[in-house]
């Protein structure tokens, strides 16, 4: 039998001269890539492993995260659709990092490639300057725009590719880009 391991990827780089547009989707594509990349070669059971005690932090849980941050932001936010919640939040805030024992590694891979594609689709004809707004706990509302999503989305996958290398270095020893 053959143990199923992530698919490697290639990975494309960020332009060094672009529109501003094209140089904000080239750099969260790099950051995209650079995610499914810490995953790659890995086993479910490696994706499964937990960075380091007290945290309870998984590539796979990055790995689901992410692809529900590519829906919110970019396809219920920025572009106005109603869609379902991936993960049950009221049982667990944090369901979709937490709720990883049943998880199928293959789907949560597919899944964020999908999500990925459609939040691309959703927003390659608005402008970044389009606005919407995001209603705050306090009951408030921001306006906010595509650009800022843009500029969030790649804090957001830089923030966790930094927790993904050391989760992958703890696993295998592999570190770098």
């Amino acid at each position: 039998m053959t143990t199923w391991t992530a698919t490697e990827i290639d990975r494309r780089h960020e332009p060094y001269v672009a529109d501003e547009r094209a140089m904000l989707q080239g750099w969260l594509d790099l950051h995209r890539d650079t995610l499914r990349h810490k995953c790659a070669g890995l086993t479910a059971e490696q994706l499964r492993t937990r960075s380091v005690e007290p945290s309870g932090l998984t590539l796979l849980g990055l790995v689901r995260h992410m692809a529900d941050v590519e829906r919110w932001w970019f396809r219920v936010r920025a572009a106005g659709l109603e869609l379902p919640d991936m993960y049950d939040y009221d049982k667990d805030p944090d369901a979709d990092l937490n709720d990883i024992a049943d998880a199928d590694p293959a789907e949560a891979l597919a899944t964020l490639e999908a999500e990925i594609d459609a939040a691309d689709r959703a927003v390659a004809d608005l402008p970044l300057e389009h606005t919407f707004r995001r209603a705050r706990r306090d009951g408030g509302s921001d306006e906010m725009n595509l650009r800022w999503v843009y500029v969030h989305m790649i804090e957001e996958y830089a923030r966790h590719n930094g927790h993904a290398d050391l989760i992958r270095e703890r696993i295998d020893g592999v570190t770098g880009a």
